[in-house]
């Protein structure tokens, strides 16, 4: 259980290990600091020899050296006492990484909240159209958006392509913070306990050809009355999706397609339904950055790029 890893049991573990250790280090150079060799006196051997001759010799330590562990020593007590080090035991200064890094965020923010609070009250087109603006934009979607959605913006399989026209939830740019700022969770409920092996795959055909693809003109006649009492309801009667509740838009021949657009891709996503989730940024990046990131992705799709610096 979680709580035998936050008992008191483990500071007193700890603290009795990097005492014992550092008592250890102490009395091994005390020792090795008091073997000398007298003048004229040769150094005796410790019974150890390699290749015939090469014997091991108890010579003591250079001074220096000896001074430098010794300095070593000094170092590490002067640290366990000013830093955490012995259990549960913070230190005199009270050092913590989450004190530091909440110091060091507050002056990041002392410094750059004014500007980020300048662009905040400008409309987001206009903060897209700034160079300055679309900079920083930039570097933030880099930072934070990449990975899920790809240097080039272009998505992968379930995150979406940030540069094209066609918007699961709208592409406008008041949508696109919106989606940032509170985040998205789309569903595609799984149809194939419902509708059987033979009708999936018809509606998946039908699927096909309102999208412009190869299709089987059988089953895709089967499968339309089946999309239009079913499928209708989310992704319009025409298939062309509702932004309102994030259905996608399922004519594009070429493929925004979140999971990909073959028959068999289609089969499986009706068959065992999608679960996707867009986290929200609000409290992590706040909203002043969020309008410069998401006039950034706004103009992803409707300002010409300049190459990435």
């Amino acid at each position: 259980m979680m709580s035998d890893f936050v008992s008191g049991f483990w500071g007193i573990y700890i603290t009795v290990i990097v005492v014992a250790g550092f008592v250890g280090l102490a009395a091994l150079l005390i020792t090795q600091s008091k073997t000398s060799v007298k003048p004229g006196q040769q150094a005796e051997t410790m019974g150890h020899v390699w290749d015939g001759d090469l014997q091991e010799y108890n010579n003591p330590l250079p001074r220096w050296w000896m001074m430098l562990f010794y300095l070593t020593l000094i170092f590490g007590a002067v640290y366990l006492v000013l830093y955490p080090g012995l259990g549960t035991f913070p230190g005199i200064r009270g050092w913590t990484s989450v004190g530091q890094y909440n110091e060091e965020r507050a002056q990041a923010e002392a410094k750059y909240l004014p500007m980020f609070n300048k662009y905040l009250q400008m409309d987001l087109k206009a903060v897209a159209a700034d160079p300055q603006a679309h900079e920083m934009g930039q570097r933030l979607f880099q930072t934070y958006c990449i990975q899920c959605h790809g240097s080039d913006a272009r998505g992968a399989k379930g995150f979406p392509n940030l540069v094209h026209h066609d918007w699961q939830y709208g592409g406008d740019p008041q949508t696109i913070q919106t989606t940032i700022l509170g985040g998205r969770h789309g569903q595609m409920p799984a149809w194939g306990s419902v509708l059987g092996e033979e009708k999936v795959k018809d509606v998946a055909n039908y699927v096909l050809k309102i999208a412009g693809k190869q299709f089987d003109a059988d089953r895709a006649s089967r499968g339309e009355t089946t999309f239009k009492t079913i499928c209708a309801s989310c992704h319009g009667p025409d298939g062309h999706g509702n932004t309102a509740v994030g259905a996608p838009n399922l004519t594009h021949p070429s493929g925004v397609w979140l999971y990909g657009g073959t028959e068999k891709t289609i089969i499986e996503t009706i068959t065992n339904g999608r679960n996707n989730q867009m986290p929200a940024w609000k409290d992590f990046l706040g909203e002043g950055k969020v309008h410069l990131l998401a006039a950034y992705v706004w103009s992803l799709s409707n300002l010409p790029q300049q190459p990435a610096q």
